[in-house]
C-alpha cells in the first residue's frame, strides 16, 4: 500500500474479477474505495474459493482495504443512494467504476445529470452491449486451440488463469487515471467503456497474432514448448522439473556452458547450416534436435547443483512447484515485503499482498483486510451522501441499508 493517490475517492458497484481488480489496484496506490453491494452480498460475495464457514477468500482478496456499503438496490431509494454517493461533490470525488448495464439507473445520462464532470468507467462484455466473460472471450479468440499438446488435435483446453479479466481490470485502472488527469486539465467528465472482448482481441493484435494468423494460418499447438524461442520443461536426475529458457544470446550462451554441450550444439549447427547464437527463432525451429540433447544432459544433473550453476551464469530458469509449495516458499511469500499476514472477515489469517509495484522512495503502508459487508454504511451515507443519523437509522430499520452485524 502506498499514498500516491491519497485524497482521491472512488465509488465502485460491481462483481466478479475485472472491476474489483481495477479498484483494488487504485486502493493500493492510496485511493479511498467505497464498494457498494446489495444487502446480503452480490453475486460474487460467496464465490469460490471459500473458507470453511462459507466466506469467500476470493471476495476478501479482491476487496482488501475498501470501505463497504450495503444497499437494497432492488428499491428506488437504494438506487438513488448509490447515485448520490457516486456523484458526490468535491474535487477529489465524482469517480465511479462499475460493470452494471449501460442503460438504467447507472446510465451516463443519469449520473452526469447529477454531476456533469463525473468520470464513469464502465466495464462491459462486448462493445455491442452483449454479455461476455473471461472464458467466452478466450474461446472466441482461439486461445484454447493453441493450448496443450498436439495429441489433443482439435480438443480445446481452457486456461485456469482469468487473463482477460485481469488485463481488463488493469486497463480500467489506467483509463480511469487518464480520465482523471483530463478532468484536472479541462474540467470535463466522461464515460469510459472498456469491453472485455475488445481487450482480448486488441491484446492478440498487439502481440502480432492477428498478423501471424492472416499471414500463416492458425498457430499449431506445441505443448510446453515456448513458441518462437528456446523454452521447455526438463526433468533432473533427482526428479525435479525445471523450466529452462534462453531468449537472449547471453542466456543461450550461459545455458550451453552450464550443460557443457558446446560441441554437440556446434555439430547440430553444422548439420543444419544454422547458428543459434543470436536467433531465438532458429532455436525453436530446430528444437527437434536441441530439446532431446538438453533433456539427456539435464537428466544426469542433480537439481540443487544445476540450479546453482544456472544462477552463476545468469541463466533464465524456474522450478516447477505445486501451489502449496509456492505459497510456503519463504522468498516468494514469507520474507517478501509484498506480503503481510492479515486476519480477514472470514476469521482466517493468511498472507495478503499489497501493491505489486515497489516504490523505493516510499515506505509501504500496512495491508488492510477486506471489510465486513456494510461496515461503512453509516460513515459513507452520513459523511458522503449527507444523510442525518436519524434518516440513516430509518433506512436501516426499513432494510434499505445494511450494516455489519
Amino acid at each position: 500500500m502506498y499514498s500516491l493517490l491519497d485524497g482521491l475517492r472512488i465509488v465502485e458497484a460491481s462483481s466478479f474479477v475485472a472491476c474489483p481488480t481495477a479498484t483494488l489496484y487504485l486502493s493500493q496506490m492510496g485511493a479511498e474505495i467505497i464498494r457498494v453491494d446489495q444487502i446480503n452480498g452480490g453475486p460474487d460475495y460467496r464465490r469460490w474459493p471459500q473458507a470453511e464457514n462459507g466466506d469467500s477468500f476470493y471476495w476478501e482478496g479482491l476487496n482488501k482495504g475498501k470501505l463497504s456499503v450495503a444497499l437494497d438496490l432492488s428499491t428506488g431509494e437504494g438506487r438513488e443512494l448509490l447515485v448520490q454517493i457516486a456523484a458526490a461533490p468535491g474535487k477529489k470525488c465524482g469517480v465511479f467504476l462499475t460493470n452494471f448495464p449501460v442503460d438504467g439507473f447507472l446510465s451516463w445520462e443519469n449520473l452526469s445529470a447529477k454531476r456533469n464532470d463525473i468520470i464513469l468507467t464502465r466495464i462491459i462484455g462486448r462493445a455491442d452491449g452483449g454479455p461476455a466473460l473471461d472464458y467466452t472471450v478466450a474461446s472466441a479468440l482461439g486461445i484454447p486451440f493453441m493450448t496443450g499438446p498436439q495429441s489433443l488435435d482439435d480438443e480445446p483446453v481452457n486456461a485456469v488463469l482469468p487473463a482477460w479479466d485481469l488485463l481488463t481490470g488493469a486497463y480500467a485502472a489506467f483509463a480511469t487515471l487518464a480520465a482523471i488527469r483530463h478532468r484536472d486539465e479541462t474540467g470535463q467528465g466522461q464515460e469510459v467503456r472498456i469491453p472485455l472482448a475488445d481487450v482480448g482481441i486488441a491484446t492478440i493484435g498487439n502481440l502480432g497474432q492477428i498478423a501471424e494468423t492472416l499471414h500463416s494460418g492458425n498457430r499449431k499447438r506445441c505443448g510446453n514448448d515456448v513458441f518462437g524461442a528456446f523454452g521447455r520443461d526438463f526433468k533432473t536426475a533427482d526428479g525435479e522439473r525445471f523450466m529452462l529458457m534462453a531468449i537472449t544470446p547471453r542466456q543461450w550462451r550461459g545455458l550451453v556452458e552450464v550443460l557443457n554441450i558446446e560441441e554437440d550444439v556446434k555439430e547440430i549447427e553444422r548439420a543444419r547450416n544454422v547458428s543459434f547464437a543470436h536467433d531465438e527463432g532458429q532455436r525453436f525451429i530446430h528444437r527437434d534436435l536441441l530439446y532431446p540433447l538438453v533433456e539427456r544432459v539435464v537428466a544426469t544433473r542433480d537439481s540443487k547443483e544445476l540450479a546453482a550453476a544456472l544462477d552463476r551464469k545468469g541463466c533464465c530458469w524456474g522450478p516447477y512447484k505445486q501451489m502449496d509449495e509456492a505459497v510456503r516458499d519463504r522468498a516468494m511469500v514469507r520474507d517478501n515485503p509484498l506480503f503481510e499476514t492479515v486476519k480477514q472477515p472470514s476469521g482466517a489469517a493468511y498472507p495478503a499482498p499489497g501493491s505489486m509495484a515497489t516504490l523505493p522512495a516510499f515506505a509501504r503502508k500496512p495491508v488492510r483486510p477486506a471489510p465486513v459487508l456494510g461496515a461503512d454504511s453509516e460513515h459513507v451515507l452520513t459523511e458522503v451522501a449527507g444523510l442525518s443519523h436519524g434518516a440513516f437509522a430509518a433506512l436501516v430499520d426499513r432494510n434499505i441499508v445494511g450494516v455489519s452485524e
